[in-house]
């Protein structure tokens, strides 16, 4: 029977003690990789009657503008190219890639610790997006984003539970030519960050340069291989129902280099998708089984994350609305399709159309966080930092986003009901035997780690507490604590002699 005598003296101090002593991953309450799909905004019906209409976009539609090394793998494979030029997709050759495709996909970390398990509803979340403004939270200024920036961001990711990967939030406007620019990012990604780096490239061309830099980190080409901890982030179509002609070179360098890829549908509903949910739902899919084909048709098994990511329009406007809650539906309905498929896949959630990050921020990424991992989508892109709908990228917001995701994956929790979460013989205990409450108890103490969140910068206190604390806000709490891991080295600096190396062969800007 649990211990419920009473605990006058030393109570506080020791659930304080219980508190400052970390659990073993297993037994934390939160953690990268756990179970989602709750969540089903879209019956099995639907998602049938989805399936059939993405499959009859690409029958009868079909996608224009593959490049000729695409149009000969796709045409080899099955796919018929009419005399409008468009590639069309016969359902069993959909069915038949599908059947191949890979489904066991794991994005790995340069620390295995960091590695994330995309299989059936595990989710995770992360950065993403090409924003080309840093929001400053002092002036509320916008201004172009730099490479340091893009490596501050790194290194503040490495310290964040909640954020388990990194896809380059951002854009380096202050390195002007393109293969340097791609290389960089991947150098200050790299040297900020020991989780799953995702990262862009301009052209094919840069891509075997890219990938002799990430041999110099990985310590050479079979370790790269056998561990690739970056994948390419690819726009591989223009929607509607277009092949993205240099994304697509781009996307057959990487699968020759052993890279990962996303395969990156990003209609905007209303503009450049349907205007109604299920039919962006629908353009996305299809767009996405073709980039399966693809992949599958080059490299049959190749690890390929489908990223059904469109988007949403404020139709008032045109203007794209990212925090919106049809934003939300969008992304957990996407979910459901990646499901239906047992693929890995990705879409975007988190992102603020607010400026700053103030309440309307506040609301936007919850929303969209919450039900996109809920729904159980495997990788939650663009979940922390992103405002102004990808305009611009905020550190303090970043950091914030940890604390909101942390609660977001509280509820991705969800609830037990073993008999000790029934805690009859606890009530029993309390209620016959023991004090009348359950402040102090040995039970209380070790729910208190392992079943609640606490955030790091939100404030419980009461009224007079927080007055008596110098009454703190969020926002200048969280550029401190940016300003204190900034001051810190990067966990995930190279070796001298392998950075040496590196800079002797690139110009890397980041001094």
């Amino acid at each position: 029977m649990t211990d419920m005598s009473p605990r006058r003296a030393g109570g506080r101090a020791a659930r304080r003690e219980a508190r400052a002593n970390p659990l073993v991953d297993e037994l934390r309450p939160i953690r990268a990789g756990m179970n989602g799909g709750t969540y089903k905004p879209l019956a099995e019906t639907d998602l049938e009657r989805i399936h059939k209409a993405a499959l009859r976009a690409l029958e009868e539609i079909g996608l224009s503008d593959a490049p000729a090394s695409g149009v000969r793998l796709l045409t080899e494979a099955g796919a018929i190219l009419g005399d409008d030029g468009r590639l069309r997709f016969p359902a069993a050759l959909v069915e038949d890639m599908l059947a191949i495709a890979n489904r066991s996909v794991t994005l790995c970390g340069r620390d295995p610790v960091h590695d994330l398990d995309l299989s059936g509803t595990r989710v995770h979340y992360g950065t993403a997006g090409a924003a080309v403004h840093v929001v400053d939270v002092d002036t509320h200024e916008y201004r172009d984003s730099t490479l340091q920036d893009l490596h501050d961001a790194a290194r503040i990711a490495d310290r964040l539970d909640n954020i388990h990967f990194l896809q380059r939030p951002m854009v380096a406007r202050d390195v002007t030519d393109n293969r340097e620019m791609d290389l960089n990012t991947i150098y200050a990604c790299c040297a900020g960050t020991k989780k799953h780096v995702g990262t862009s490239f301009t052209e094919a061309a840069f891509v075997p340069d890219a990938l002799e830099l990430l041999h110099l980190i990985a310590g050479g080409e079979d370790t790269w291989r056998a561990r690739p901890f970056v994948s390419n982030s690819n726009c591989f179509v223009v929607p509607p129902m277009k092949f993205a002609t240099e994304s697509c070179e781009v996307m057959e360098a990487c699968i020759r280099g052993g890279m990962p890829v996303l395969l990156l549908s990003a209609g905007q509903a209303g503009a450049t998708a349907p205007a109604s949910i299920a039919g962006a739902i629908v353009q996305a899919v299809a767009e996405c089984l073709a980039g399966v084909v693809y992949v599958n048709a080059m490299a049959p098994g190749h690890p390929a994350v489908f990223g059904t990511w469109p988007f949403v329009s404020d139709l008032r406007t045109g203007a794209m609305s990212g925090g919106s809650g049809e934003q939300a539906l969008l992304t957990a309905g996407c979910a459901q399709m990646h499901h239906y498929y047992s693929l890995p896949g990705g879409a975007a959630a988190g992102i603020a159309d607010a400026k700053l990050p103030d309440m309307q921020a506040g609301w936007e990424q919850m929303c969209s966080n919450v039900m996109a991992g809920l729904s159980g989508l495997n990788m939650v892109y663009e979940a922390a930092g992103m405002h102004a709908s990808l305009l611009g990228f905020c550190h303090e917001s970043l950091i914030l986003g940890d604390d909101l995701i942390g609660q977001a994956l509280r509820c991705v929790r969800g609830i037990e009901v073993t008999e000790d979460d029934l805690s009859l013989e606890v009530m029993r205990a309390t209620c016959l035997d023991g004090p009348g409450h359950y402040l102090g108890s040995d039970h209380t103490l070790t729910r208190m780690q392992r079943d609640y969140v606490y955030p790091v910068l939100g404030n419980r206190a009461s009224p007079k507490e927080w007055v008596e604390q110098g009454q703190p806000e969020l926002v200048p709490n969280a550029t401190a604590r940016k300003n204190s891991i900034l001051a810190q080295p990067s966990r995930a600096r190279f070796p001298a002699e392998i950075d040496a190396d590196i800079r002797r062969r690139f110009a890397i800007h980041l001094s």
